[in-house]
């Protein structure tokens, strides 16, 4: 069976920015099989291990600048300035991925969940949360999707809910 990665990231303390963490609490206690979650508040160097044995990854963060509800889109290895500094972007960890093993890294896939406030100590906003549940729901079918051509279909749709 594919082992399918999903990781989210994002600061729970930080209002709509805990979108990933709360995604990925939901999927994780469906034990759905062949699906690891994982989450941390940022992706870093570190984090290449975690790829390493997946056959296709989805990372998941809030995002303020994405259309309602979220966007979902195919990602590819890239060097950028994030991979000297604190945090890293899905595609420079894929970049170092490939300087760490000598490969290319899984297909991997990033799920934008619009938020709208991210200030410190605020709860889930009303709207990011119907945003959540909209994603949620995604993940779900992408989770159970049969090939990678179904995935790449979803991306390719600009996906919104309906």
């Amino acid at each position: 069976m594919a082992k399918l990665l999903l990781f989210g990231y994002g600061n729970p303390g930080r209002g709509d920015d805990a979108l990933g963490p709360e995604l990925i609490g939901r999927i994780a206690q469906m034990h759905l099989a062949g699906v690891e979650c994982q989450n941390d508040m940022q992706l870093q160097v570190e984090h290449v291990t975690d790829l390493a044995d997946c056959d296709r990854v989805l990372f998941i963060d809030a995002d303020m600048s994405c259309a309602e509800p979220f966007d979902l889109s195919g990602i590819k290895s890239e060097k950028d300035g994030s991979y000297t500094s604190h945090a890293m972007t899905p595609a420079a960890l894929l970049h170092a991925y490939r300087q760490v093993y000598g490969k290319d890294a899984p297909p991997a896939f990033l799920l934008r969940i619009r938020g709208h406030d991210f200030a410190l100590g605020d709860p889930l906003t009303d709207q990011a949360s119907a945003n959540l549940e909209a994603a949620t729901k995604l993940v779900i079918g992408l989770c159970t999707a049969a090939s990678l051509q179904d995935w790449r279909d979803f991306a390719g749709m600009q996906v919104t809910a309906g």
